[in-house]
């Protein structure tokens, strides 16, 4: 994905509001910078946006699992021993990371941390871990072990070390959050966590054309994969550049296949356009695992999910499915 210095020049080849500037208002959590593009006409907005991005500080605090005293972290200390009630915006994500995982056949699933940690991805420190520590990991790992009772809003893991991990939708899902707290009283603003998450509100340039975003090439930072023309939706960015290791000549991404409890390595990048931020997210990761099959039939069946995938050992990018608030240009260079 671009830098934000980068989007903008690209975007700035026309002037994209009335006096010819932008306001950009930022916050660093989750271990990224979320940021927050708009006009700078519009300071009742401007205000509204800074105090949405003060509140991503609190979802960290209830998702991360980084820290003792969140709420995920007292989940995956006490819900092998028994029911635990979960507070109900984090309730229903759950709910969500459940259905997705199901729907994905297992390609995005929220308790593949043993596998992460085996691999020594979360902490850093990658390794190349024995068979049978990955079998071992393997035994944890399954959505099904999260029993979710609707009625008593609680989880309970169905085995001992279980764990649940929202790293691969949680920044998705804080967009989405401050997204809901803002469209009804902003015309158009730009919203991303890190350099691969964006949620657009409005057209960006005060007409029909979109946001105009750069994709990254994912194996040359200097090229482009694509260019997107976005409104009201979002889009996630998975890719195995930013988190590697490198052992005997071979390179090792942080994403796990958890099916087979390897690195998933048939893609090079795959970004995932929809309206919600946080299903971008979990697809993006779904696809990067699954491939072009799980792209291919996940998009035939959710009209609005639009995938563009480079796969490991292709020249060219592949678009699947569609959506009307997405343009799409695949660059070929």
């Amino acid at each position: 994905m671009l830098t934000r210095r980068e989007l903008l020049r690209f975007s700035g080849s026309r002037k994209t509001t009335e006096d010819g500037y932008w306001l950009h208002l930022s916050r660093q959590a989750m271990a990224c910078r979320f940021e927050a593009t708009l006009p700078t006409s519009d300071q009742s907005g401007a205000n509204l946006v800074r105090n949405a991005l003060a509140e991503v500080e609190s979802l960290e605090q209830q998702l991360t699992i980084f820290r003792e005293s969140s709420e995920v972290s007292c989940i995956n200390r006490t819900a092998a021993i028994g029911s635990v009630r979960v507070e109900q915006s984090l309730f229903a994500l759950l709910i969500l990371c459940q259905k997705l995982s199901g729907e994905t056949k297992g390609a995005f699933d929220i308790t593949s941390g043993p596998l992460s940690d085996c691999w020594g991805f979360l902490r850093r420190q990658g390794r190349i871990p024995e068979p049978h520590e990955i079998e071992a990991a393997r035994a944890l790992v399954g959505a099904d072990y999260l029993v979710l009772d609707r009625a008593s809003q609680t989880i309970r893991f169905g085995r001992a070390g279980v764990q649940i991990n929202l790293g691969s939708i949680g920044k998705g899902y804080a967009l989405d959050r401050i997204s809901a707290t803002i469209e009804k009283r902003v015309r158009t603003c730009l919203l991303t966590a890190g350099s691969s998450s964006m949620r657009a509100i409005g057209s960006g340039d005060l007409g029909r054309a979109g946001w105009v975003i750069g994709v990254r090439h994912p194996r040359d930072k200097n090229r482009r994969l694509a260019v997107l023309r976005m409104r009201d939706c979002a889009m996630a960015t998975s890719g195995g550049d930013e988190q590697y290791f490198e052992f005997e000549g071979k390179r090792y991404g942080h994403i796990i296949d958890s099916r087979s409890g390897m690195p998933a390595e048939c893609v090079s990048g795959v970004t995932v356009v929809t309206r919600s931020a946080a299903i971008a997210d979990a697809l993006a990761t779904a696809f990067f695992v699954g491939g072009p099959e799980l792209a291919e039939s996940y998009c035939s069946t959710h009209p609005g999910v639009l995938a563009i995938m480079l796969e490991s050992e292709s020249e060219r990018a592949v678009v699947f499915g569609n959506s009307s608030l997405c343009e799409v240009e695949v660059i070929s260079e």
